[in-house]
């Protein structure tokens, strides 16, 4: 009997997005449980485990909007995370490209989750350097979480797969 080769699936990319979700709030639910708002356990001389609420977006950007952004981004989130879905089913055996998309999916949901349950994003991790004193206060980057995390290398890895691609093409 002859194998038959099947398609590329987007399955393996949808179980990367629900990993980073499940890390994403478990880490989370750690946090609520055992930290008040704005207690810091210093772990190392450059990062702290922290608890800060993000009613905002990246940044704390519209964090004092009067609370009509929690709806507006929840619906951003969730019109991105049905965009990405499309895309992965669109592109499965890019694996660079649907790589980078599952992990900003996975960020996306784990952050829109935040705003339904809780009415803002639990951000945790805090790194600071003296040298960011001129830009953040303290030297503190702003606090972030693992769903952050996801749409970040998601989003790095977006551009190089677009650097390769044209790479590829010339």
């Amino acid at each position: 009997m002859a194998k038959t080769r099947t398609s590329p699936t987007c399955w393996p990319w949808l179980g990367l997005a629900l990993a980073i979700i499940l890390l994403d709030q478990f880490t989370k639910t750690l946090i609520v449980g055992f930290y008040e708002l704005g207690d810091s356990t210093p772990v190392t001389g450059f990062f702290n485990i922290v608890r800060a609420h993000n009613y905002g977006a990246a940044f704390s950007l519209l964090a004092d909007a009067g609370g009509w952004q929690r709806w507006f981004f929840t619906a951003i989130g969730v019109g991105a995370a049905v965009f990405i879905v499309w895309m992965l089913r669109s592109h499965p055996g890019q694996k660079l490209f649907s790589f980078a998309l599952a992990c900003i999916l996975g960020g996306a949901i784990g952050n829109v989750l935040d705003r339904l349950i809780y009415g803002h994003v639990v951000d945790f991790l805090d790194f600071h350097f003296r040298f960011l004193a001129g830009i953040f206060h303290g030297g503190h980057f702003p606090s972030f979480n693992v769903a952050d995390v996801g749409i970040t290398i998601g989003a790095f890895t977006l551009i190089l797969d677009e650097i390769l691609r044209v790479r590829r093409s010339r």
